[in-house]
């Protein structure tokens, strides 16, 4: 993008927890909060050089919660997903 072509934008309504990691993320980075602010927002929009990279943690309180008797049940639950339908793929 050109200087010229620079677009200003004003962000309201920050929660906490975000304005903290962007904080932290300029501290960690050495780098402006506007720069740690754009960062976050590439990536987010899947604009960075390592597009698997998904900024969320919405399922993160789920891992690890199953016991082990609950995962097998589940794996055992799935078994048939496993099974190729081989006409379908002549």
């Amino acid at each position: 993008m050109r200087q010229e072509d620079n677009m200003q934008l004003t962000l309201r309504g920050l929660s906490p927890e975000l304005e903290a990691y962007l904080q932290k993320l300029a501290t960690e980075e050495n780098i402006s909060l506007n720069k740690a602010a754009l960062k976050v927002l590439a990536k987010g929009a899947g604009l960075t050089e390592n597009k698997k990279t998904i900024i969320g943690q919405d399922l993160d309180h789920l891992f690890g919660t199953w016991a082990d008797s609950e995962a097998e049940a589940f794996l055992e639950s799935i078994k048939s997903c496993e099974q190729i339908d081989q006409d379908f793929w002549i």
